[in-house]
């Protein structure tokens, strides 16, 4: 499976980042990617709601985790709290790119 780089990443229909596929995605409004493994099945979606001038971005995840190793691995990745911790990071490198991108624009780049 090509997983891509966030370079090249369009989220065309079923393009893969990352241990994702994209799912759905309804630009610049929603994205929905989706994966899985032994242990899980999970869905990340991105919300992108215009406020004036900037834009909020809502990341909303699903996931399963079937039998006693997905218990065990929910356990871990969940009830740790590293999952929140990861998807925290991940928003606000979102958010730092779109500030680029923006400066870039007001600059005339």
């Amino acid at each position: 499976v090509d997983q891509g780089s966030a370079g090249d990443f369009e989220a065309a229909p079923d393009q893969t980042l990352a241990g994702f596929r994209v799912a759905a995605a309804d630009p610049p409004r929603r994205l929905a990617l989706e994966g899985r493994h032994r242990f899980s099945r999970y869905r990340l979606t991105f919300e992108i709601e215009p406020a004036g001038t900037v834009s909020r971005v809502r990341a909303v995840t699903d996931a399963e985790f079937p039998g006693l190793l997905g218990a065990l691995y929910r356990a871990a990745v969940i009830g740790s709290g590293g999952h929140r911790i990861v998807t925290r990071r991940l928003l606000k490198s979102i958010a730092r790119r779109a500030e680029r991108v923006h400066s870039r624009r007001k600059e005339g780049k």
